[in-house]
C-alpha cells in the first residue's frame, strides 16, 4: 500500500478517473484530507446545509459545489465530482438502487454537491502513534453502524448517527481520543468506546456499511461520527434523489490534514 500512499492527490484523483482504482481509499495519498459525498437537488440544498451545520460531529462540511457544476472549488478546483470517486450510490425515494464508478449520465444542473470530513484523515495520525488500523491489515472497508443516537432534525433531514469502528488495545484508547480529538473538522474524538449495545449495535460482527473486521480478545471497539450518516438519513427521510460515495470510496482534496488538525 505504500505505494498508493504516497500519491500526490492529483494523482490519486487521476487514478480514479480512468476507474484505475475502483476499491476504497483507505491508505491512500497520505496527507490528504479524504471526505465524504452528498449530492442533491438545489431545492433541498439549504435544508441539508442546516442539517449538517446542527450535526458536525458527524456531517462536518468541507466544501459545497455551486448548483449543477461537479467542481469543489475551495478543496480541489482541478477535480470533477462526477468522475472522481471509486463508486457512487444512488438512492431513489430512501432505496439504494445502483451502484456507479462516475455521474455523467445522471448529474444535471439541479444538483449540489456536499463534502463531508471523514475519519480517514485522522487515521495516518493514528498510525504515527502506533496504532494500528486493523481495517488496513485486513485489506479490507472500515465497519460502519447505524447507531440509537438520533440527529438533530432540519427540514425534512432527521435519522440515526452512522458510525465507524477501530478496535485496539485498551491501553491504546486514551491516546487515540487525545489525537482524534485533534481533528474536529474530521468527526474529532470518539462519540463510543466499548459495549455496542449502548448505542444500540446489537451485532458487531454484521455492520451495516462496510466490512467486518477482527476484535481480539485483549482490544475494545472504538467508534467515531461518520459521514456515512447522510446515507442513513436518505433511507430514513426518502428524498426523490440522493447521490452519495460508497461507503469507504472517498474523494481525495487537495487539503492537507495538518490544516484540519489543532496543532
Amino acid at each position: 500500500m505504500s505505494e498508493i500512499g504516497n500519491l500526490s492527490s492529483f494523482d490519486a484523483r487521476r487514478k480514479i478517473r480512468n476507474k484505475e482504482w475502483v476499491k476504497p481509499t483507505s491508505g491512500m495519498a497520505n496527507g490528504y484530507v479524504q471526505a465524504n459525498l452528498a449530492v442533491l437537488p438545489k431545492d433541498l440544498a439549504f435544508e441539508f446545509l442546516l442539517f449538517c451545520q446542527r450535526n458536525p460531529k458527524s456531517c462536518p462540511i468541507i466544501d459545497v459545489t455551486e448548483p449543477g457544476s461537479g467542481v469543489p472549488a475551495l478543496s480541489a478546483p482541478d477535480a470533477d465530482l462526477r468522475t472522481d470517486i471509486p463508486k457512487y450510490r444512488l438512492y431513489k425515494k430512501g432505496i439504494l438502487t445502483e451502484e456507479k464508478t462516475d455521474l455523467l449520465d445522471i448529474w444535471d444542473e439541479n444538483m449540489v454537491g456536499f463534502l463531508i470530513g471523514c475519519s480517514f484523515t485522522f487515521e495516518e495520525a493514528l498510525i504515527k502513534n502506533g496504532i494500528p488500523m486493523r481495517h488496513n491489515e485486513e485489506q479490507c472497508n472500515v465497519p460502519m453502524y447505524k447507531t440509537n443516537i438520533q440527529s438533530v432534525k432540519a427540514g425534512p433531514f432527521e435519522g440515526p448517527m452512522v458510525v465507524s469502528m477501530r478496535p485496539m488495545k485498551e491501553k491504546d484508547v486514551v491516546r487515540a481520543v487525545q489525537v482524534t480529538s485533534r481533528f474536529p473538522a474530521v468527526h474529532g474524538a470518539p462519540v463510543h468506546i466499548g459495549n455496542p449495545q449502548s448505542i444500540g449495535i446489537n451485532d458487531i460482527n454484521n455492520p451495516d456499511f462496510g466490512d467486518k473486521v477482527t476484535i481480539k480478545d485483549d482490544e475494545v471497539p472504538v467508534f467515531w461520527a461518520c459521514g456515512v450518516t447522510p446515507q442513513a438519513v436518505a433511507m430514513h427521510v426518502k428524498p426523490e434523489i440522493m447521490i452519495t460515495h460508497s461507503p469507504g470510496h472517498m474523494f481525495i482534496t487537495d487539503l492537507s490534514n495538518e490544516q484540519f488538525g489543532v496543532l
